[in-house]
């Protein structure tokens, strides 16, 4: 048998070997920072090349990229060789920065960032130049790859570590991009750092010295290959985001994103009393998806609401004719659906602030995504099996996420948490059911008029419905079924018809509002 046919058995051909985005994570569950683990999430990512998309060169890809702990160990020598001294572990922000090509744009945009810190009270510790090797990349990425820098910033003496002061580093970032078109800052923060570009998967590891020195520990590794699917490819989309990787599209995003930018008016904050006006807008519309996901996520953690709680919100499980959870948890996510639309889709998506790693699963599981945890206490989560060579005899659990489902990992605590115990912590925080009862107001429960519908003859009601734009159509396929039913009408997706604003008839008012969503 020739190579060509061993490769190419029966229905299955080599050539259709690419999917959707891959992703996977490796975690230290006792948070044990080391090497290792830098070393098996570039595995990992390796081995999902069949899941990232490249150019017709195949010398450019979509994007690649790695969510990692910032490693102490690692950034006070890279500083101290700069003359900078960080200080303590967490007590400094590191930021990557991808700036202009232009060296007096970039030079400006330094210069604004260093000003901005100042007048936000921060001390501005210095720059760092990050090592590259751009000979690894296709002529694609490389025309267009920004100035990569990183930047450290020291934490005020009365501010605490962890959220608070990365709460101060989102704000500083905020105000940065509103002053400075040019810059894409990749992350900011005292717990996280973010290495991504138009790379295939193998130039990750060769691009980044970084990620090959010994020194750069982590006990929390996410990854990511990118298959453009909604937006072109370029460095910034790369993911990780800020906080998430994602595999998969979100449907509804245009109007999740309006929503989130209505809502922006009457938002308040104790954490941003004062400074609200610096952080707004909240979400980027111009960013992918999942960008702007991560950009309602990021507000919503620094506005003080716990990460998996602010997936839960966004991303539910499906509650509302389902019999079999609790009371409680009906009642949390009844209460929160009247302040947040679910961000849907065919979605799996790993988060990470630092501290904790989690993963949550659309409600369909259109995006599956499977776990082992090992005996000596690591979790590898990946879109599928077969990423990361584990001895059998080390496999303590072999599982997967289950439709609507989540995970989550707490290296301070030192221990995984299940679906079931993370969302009856959450659901019985508060007496949602109480506040539910009290102030929730049903339609149905609205007193009716005590006045006569008014009717009208057949002949004066067809006239009025020619001329508000109503078919024959609409009024048997639509409309019936719901005066009858109360149900609303089943149809094709596929619509042929003219755009309102160019038939020519006369279409009716709601004719002109369509759902955007994405499709692939």
């Amino acid at each position: 048998m020739d190579k060509q046919n061993e490769r190419n058995t029966g229905l299955y051909n080599k050539s259709f070997e690419h999917d959707n985005c891959g992703i996977g994570a490796i975690v230290n569950i006792k948070g044990i920072k080391t090497h290792k683990t830098v070393e098996n999430a570039l595995s990992i990512v390796e081995n999902l090349e069949h899941r990232a998309g490249k150019d017709a060169e195949g010398k450019t890809g979509d994007g690649v990229g790695i969510l990692l702990q910032i490693s102490h160990k690692f950034f006070e020598k890279a500083a101290k060789n700069l003359g900078i001294n960080i200080g303590k572990e967490r007590e400094y922000g590191v930021g990557m920065f991808f700036f202009s090509q232009d060296e007096f744009k970039r030079k400006q945009a330094m210069k604004m960032f260093e000003i901005i810190a100042q007048k936000e009270g921060l001390e501005f510790l210095g720059w760092r130049k990050v090592p590259t090797r751009p000979e690894v990349l296709g002529k694609k990425a490389l025309d267009v790859m920004p100035g990569i820098y990183q930047c450290f910033v020291k934490k005020p003496e009365d501010c605490e570590e962890g959220l608070p002061f990365d709460r101060k580093l989102y704000i500083l970032r905020k105000v940065f991009e509103q002053s400075n078109e040019d810059t894409y800052v990749v992350s900011l923060s005292s717990r996280t750092i973010v290495y991504k570009g138009m790379f295939l998967v193998g130039q990750l590891r060769t691009f980044f010295e970084d990620l090959n020195s010994p020194d750069y520990e982590s006990a929390i590794a996410l990854v990511h290959s990118r298959f453009s699917t909604n937006t072109n490819p370029s460095w910034r989309r790369a993911h990780p985001n800020r906080f998430i990787v994602h595999n998969g599209e979100i449907n509804t995003i245009k109007g999740n994103a309006d929503k989130m930018l209505a809502r922006e008016e009457n938002m308040e904050s104790k954490y941003f009393k004062g400074v609200m006006h610096k952080v707004i807008p909240v979400v980027n519309t111009e960013g992918s998806d999942s960008a702007m996901l991560d950009n309602t996520l990021e507000f919503l953690v620094m506005s003080g609401m716990d990460l998996p709680l602010a997936v839960m919100i966004t991303i539910p499980e499906p509650w509302t004719h389902n019999k079999l959870i609790s009371r409680e948890k009906k009642d949390f996510y009844q209460y929160y659906a009247t302040m947040m639309e679910p961000w849907d889709g065919p979605a799996s998506i790993l988060f990470s602030d630092g501290d904790i790693m989690g993963a949550v699963l659309d409600r369909n599981g259109l995006r599956p995504s499977r776990y082992y945890i090992t005996k000596d206490g690591e979790l590898i989560l990946s879109s599928e099996v077969g990423v990361l060579d584990i001895d059998p005899a080390n496999i303590e659990i072999k599982e997967r996420l289950h439709p609507g489902k989540m995970l989550l990992v707490d290296t301070v605590a030192g221990r995984v948490i299940d679906d079931e115990e993370l969302k009856e912590k959450y659901a019985c925080r508060e007496p949602y059911g109480e506040w539910l009862d009290n102030n929730l107001i049903e339609l149905r429960d609205l007193k009716i008029p005590n006045k006569k519908v008014i009717e009208y003859e057949k002949t004066e009601r067809a006239r009025l419905q020619k001329s508000f734009g109503y078919t024959y159509e609409d009024f048997h396929s639509i409309i019936l079924t719901m005066a009858k039913n109360g149900g609303e009408p089943i149809a094709a997706m596929g619509v042929d018809t003219p755009l309102a604003p160019i038939s020519k008839q006369n279409p009716s008012l709601f004719e002109y509002f369509k759902q955007l969503f994405a499709q692939v």
